[in-house]
């Protein structure tokens, strides 16, 4: 079984070992593979996966090192970016971003601040009620995104009444 990936026009791709690291335009990403019995390596413009004995377990990761290899290329070419609304209809709630800490403040009229950490390499920006995060990193952006939605989760109430918080509109790009 052999798979190849075209590298794109403007990316620029090394392989060390187990070790992917891509360059593009928007910066680089490196990620390491845990790939066992299976060749990795770069040919051209291409990267090759590839095992003479595949069994199920080996081409599962192969496909799912593909999909990391095709979401990191495009990543180096246009940052992921991921959109969440700040839902506020009993309490005016107040999100902060402050470096990598974001502080929502006032939520459902709690007296004490709830704090989130987002990764490292994430840019975040906000439009009145629209946060919108930025990365290169889908695994990143994605992680950021569900630290909000997730510090700002009801508990103890009725969420159908209780409508307050953060949530994603938008994944990469797609529709929610």
């Amino acid at each position: 079984m052999k798979h190849e990936i075209e590298i794109p026009v403007g990316v620029e791709a090394e392989i060390y070992e187990n070790k992917l690291t891509l360059k593009g335009k928007e910066g680089e990403n490196s990620r390491e593979f845990n790939l066992g019995e299976i060749n990795f390596e770069k040919k051209d413009k291409k990267i090759i996966l590839s095992c003479e004995k595949t069994t199920k377990k080996e081409k599962r990761i192969i496909n799912t090192s593909i999909a990391h290899i095709k979401n990191m290329l495009h990543g180096v070419q246009k940052k992921f970016e991921y959109k969440l609304k700040i839902c506020s209809s009993h309490f005016p709630m107040t999100v902060k971003f402050e470096g990598n800490n974001a502080t929502i403040k006032n939520f459902l009229g709690e007296k004490v601040d709830r704090k989130v950490e987002l990764p490292k390499n994430v840019e975040v920006k906000m439009e009145k009620d629209i946060i919108t995060i930025f990365s290169i990193d889908k695994e990143l952006a994605g992680q950021a995104a569900a630290n909000l939605e997730k510090v700002t989760k009801i508990r103890g109430r009725d969420r159908r009444i209780f409508q307050d918080g953060i949530y994603i509109l938008n994944k990469a790009g797609r529709e929610i």
